[in-house]
């Protein structure tokens, strides 16, 4: 099912007002995972990782860290490169599937932990497209006029809800976290064009968390099933993600009267190096204009977008004025798109 869209005649969302990506920060935890240390865990090889995903190693929390945890140092970075203080946040969006706990939010606790003393908040379920799901609401309760500046976050510990004993799982994921200010911005500056998100319910069971909501709650019985950790069809999975893709970002472009080519950048949810390659080749995107650091990182979940963009940032691929188009695909089946012109 496809969101209702308010459009321009010419293509592009009809804004109450221009809104800009002002700042980005990112954090991972310090340990990292190799392979050769998953191939101590589990009966896989470093060159069947490698071959089948692109992945060379991920960050991992140690106990007792949480998800907001990861986000307090990417959310004050962001905010002090953006210029600002906590007190100018007004509100707090958190795109995560590890949330702390199941109450109170993630966002309640980042609120409190970084002072954010006139902020409200609430976390978003949107698994692999948290960050665009979280960055497209901040956006518009900015582009209202309701705040001048939001926060929108994209993370995830999920080496809490891996089980280290399924091969096909647990050496696709790692823990991070980014986060974004969002603030209004001036007339002819760089700013957000457009958005696209859909989902589809129907691909629920091939990636999912079978139990610790309320349709089954922990029990001995969930717990020696192994339900509280992700379960996934691989094949089902990787079919959509790539069709998806490359249908959401078509239709970005198509309405707004781009061709592929004029894309500075394109920044893919990081799943599988193959998925984006695929999507990318299908789109007819120039390889050298698709960030991929899926090898330093694994499948963050929320977090694999602002990483990657943080990862341009640094090396000099990504420049103010850059158009650039982002992607995701993650569990529900969600998938959304975003078309921004970079602002710093």
């Amino acid at each position: 099912m496809v969101a209702d869209e308010e459009t321009t005649r010419g293509g592009g969302r009809r804004f109450a007002r221009p809104v800009k990506v002002a700042a980005l920060a990112t954090h991972v935890p310090p340990r990292v995972m190799t392979n050769a240390d998953l191939e101590k865990l589990v009966d896989t090889t470093d060159e069947w990782i490698r071959q089948r995903t692109g992945i060379v190693e991920r960050h991992v929390v140690d106990p007792g860290v949480g998800t907001s945890d990861l986000i307090v140092p990417a959310a004050k970075e962001a905010i002090a490169r953006a210029g600002l203080t906590p007190d100018d946040i007004g509100v707090i969006v958190v795109g995560t599937t590890t949330p702390d706990t199941v109450f109170p939010s993630t966002a309640c606790l980042v609120q409190h932990k970084i002072g954010a003393s006139k902020a409200w908040g609430f976390d978003l379920g949107a698994a692999c497209s948290g960050f665009t799901y979280a960055l497209t609401t901040a956006t518009e309760l900015v582009a209202t006029g309701a705040h001048g500046h939001a926060l929108a976050v994209g993370a995830d510990v999920m080496s809490s809800i891996l089980d280290y004993q399924d091969r096909t799982t647990c050496v696709l994921f790692g823990d991070g976290a980014g986060a974004v200010v969002v603030s209004a911005a001036a007339d002819g500056e760089p700013a957000i064009i457009d958005y696209c998100h859909e989902v589809d319910g129907s691909g629920g069971p091939a990636l999912r968390l079978p139990a610790g909501g309320s349709l089954r709650p922990a029990s001995h019985e969930t717990v020696d099933q192994r339900m509280h950790y992700v379960h996934q069809d691989g094949q089902a999975v990787f079919k959509f993600a790539v069709r998806k893709t490359e249908e959401i970002c078509r239709r970005m472009l198509a309405r707004n009267a781009i061709e592929a080519d004029q894309l500075d950048l394109f920044v893919s949810h990081q799943a599988n190096k193959r998925i984006i390659m695929s999507a990318a080749e299908r789109i007819g995107l120039d390889p050298a204009k698709v960030v991929i650091n899926i090898e330093r990182y694994g499948n963050t979940t929320g977090a694999t977008i602002p990483l990657a963009l943080g990862d341009a940032l640094a090396d000099g691929r990504l420049k103010q004025g850059d158009l650039v188009l982002l992607a995701s695909v993650g569990a529900g089946f969600t998938v959304g798109s975003i078309l921004l012109r970079w602002a710093f």
